[in-house]
């Protein structure tokens, strides 16, 4: 009550500019609080998008690799022609192959000689001659068609036509027969039982194509492979039997 006019008037310009740059300051916070938020959030997009784009780009890789597993497991099974077929058709046509040879494999008595073995040695010993068998065949590009049991079966000219499929043929079943004979003097050395082999060779006409739905098998049908089966069959042992 006792302030003068110039006191009251100074007053109320020092509350004035201490209003003014409240004022400011709160402004300038809001301000960044603003930046703050559409920065923030542009941030958080960015995130958002590198994480989606990593994940999309980790799928497809997951893809690929899943779908080049598939192709390896599939041309373990087929020739690369019928799997190419089956994948781009969901089917494969049976075909005719005028000149192929059939080779059958088979070791003499094994039933019996396989009790002389345990199950993880019997195993081990069938493996090392068709892992054998099928390093020579692809040597030779000759199509494996199947195993059953001890016996071994494989054809030249099928699913490529091969013009000497039976020289093909023939060299293949002279490699398989050295590595027999190799592995027979192996096991001598190691007190084990050896394995004679007989092979049948013969060549003529066949037809190709996949059979079953749940587990496919490419295989070969016709007069040539029960006569290769049979030369086989009638041979004798450590010897290649070849028709006429």
């Amino acid at each position: 009550q006792y302030q003068t006019a110039k006191q009251r008037e100074t007053i109320f310009e020092l509350e004035k500019k201490s209003l003014e740059q409240n004022l400011a300051i709160a402004r300038e916070t809001k301000r960044r609080n603003t930046l703050f938020f559409v920065v923030g959030g542009m941030l958080l997009i960015i995130i958002a998008s590198l994480s989606r784009l990593n994940y999309v780009r980790n799928s497809k890789r997951i893809v690929e690799k899943e779908k080049k597993r598939s192709d390896e497991l599939l041309l373990n099974i087929l020739p690369a022609e019928v799997a190419e077929e089956l994948k781009n058709t969901g089917k494969a046509e049976a075909k005719h192959f005028e000149n192929v040879t059939v080779l059958f494999s088979d070791f003499k008595d094994f039933t019996s000689l396989s009790e002389h073995f345990n199950a993880t040695e019997l195993v081990e010993e069938i493996n090392f001659y068709f892992v054998g068998f099928d390093n020579i065949i692809s040597k030779y590009g000759v199509e494996k068609i199947k195993t059953i049991g001890d016996s071994y079966m494989a054809a030249s000219g099928v699913p490529n036509a091969n013009p000497d499929s039976a020289k093909t043929m023939v060299l293949v079943a002279i490699e398989m027969m050295a590595l027999t004979m190799e592995r027979n003097i192996y096991n001598q050395k190691a007190g084990k039982p050896r394995l004679d082999m007989r092979i049948g060779l013969h060549t003529g006409p066949v037809v190709a194509g996949i059979v079953g739905v749940k587990k496919f098998q490419f295989d070969i049908w016709g007069d040539t492979v029960n006569i290769a089966s049979r030369m086989e069959s009638a041979c004798e042992t450590n010897r290649i039997n070849i028709s006429a």
